[in-house]
């Protein structure tokens, strides 16, 4: 993937210099799916078991008060391109529709940190605050796809990125407060048709969409580069990571799909382009 087209970002800061200490304890992604899983049938909030078990080991880093990313280093900078190109991309196509789309800001933590949505640790992967709207990324998760799950190159940690930024495009449409309401009415949020899974989807789709459009503008993807996206997506589907973990699927406890599902959302917004398309709330089939 030939990312140095891209623009950099000035959206991203570095709070990796106050992160705590919560390096030994740190759990896998498989570690993150039992943990996940214990949540959901016990009634407990996921974030919260592993803030607490976080909380246990290590201190709390914040962003408050940081630097913006020294782009000198080449993780940074690549971080930084594919922001700026999202970036460009949603601005673009918020236009289209007569709105504005408004940046979000992206946090590079180690560790640990304190988000507008409380405390998490690294074991949460990377991950998006409606409440301040930022995203959270330990570059460490990028080593950790690459070895327990052999997904690497840079096109698939790419689409992690895109992943989140999808969810913050859900949060300017509305859909993250809809969720919201959707839980307070007690609303079917887990399971393989629940309203969490449709989310993520829809925001697999938006990393999809994204990705339609820069290839369009920079051509930039070398050959194997889509299949590291598929890699990663088919990676981290519910049924995969809860039978790795606990030798058993259980569709009840699904929050973001099947990797048959992830693979097919990415590719429904690739091929198309159209944010239209990724309206998986509405969708019979997931």
């Amino acid at each position: 993937m030939r990312w140095k087209k891209a623009r950099r970002s000035d959206n991203v800061v570095d709070a990796r210099g106050r992160s705590g200490g919560f390096r030994g304890g740190r759990l896998s992604l498989a570690g993150v799916a039992v943990v996940v899983v214990i949540g959901l049938l016990s009634g407990q909030d996921p974030l919260q078991i592993l803030g607490q078990l976080a909380n246990q080991t290590g201190s709390v880093s914040t962003q408050q008060d940081s630097p913006a990313a020294n782009g000198d280093d080449p993780q940074v900078a690549f971080v930084q391109s594919i922001l700026g190109d999202t970036e460009d991309t949603w601005r673009a196509l918020f236009q289209q529709s007569g709105a504005q789309y408004r940046d979000p800001t992206l946090v590079l933590f180690r560790g640990g940190v304190r988000s507008a949505c409380g405390f998490a640790s690294s074991a949460v992967g990377p991950f998006y605050c409606p409440g301040d709207q930022q995203v959270y990324l330990d570059l460490q998760f990028f080593d950790e796809m690459a070895s327990r799950f052999e997904v690497a190159g840079d096109f698939a940690q790419a689409y992690v990125i895109a992943h989140e930024v999808g969810h913050h495009v859900q949060t300017l449409l509305g859909v993250s407060q809809q969720m919201q309401a959707a839980r307070q009415r007690g609303a079917q949020m887990e399971g393989d048709n629940g309203l969490l899974v449709r989310q993520e989807l829809q925001a697999d789709c938006f990393a999809g969409v994204w990705a339609y459009h820069a290839q369009q503008r920079h051509d930039w993807l070398e050959e194997g580069d889509l299949e590291d996206a598929l890699n990663a997506a088919n990676a981290i589907g519910d049924d995969r990571l809860q039978q790795q973990s606990q030798g058993r699927i259980v569709p009840d406890a699904f929050t973001h799909g099947t990797s048959a599902q992830r693979v097919k959302w990415f590719r429904t917004g690739f091929d198309s382009g159209e944010p239209a398309r990724c309206d998986t709330f509405r969708a019979s089939r997931l």
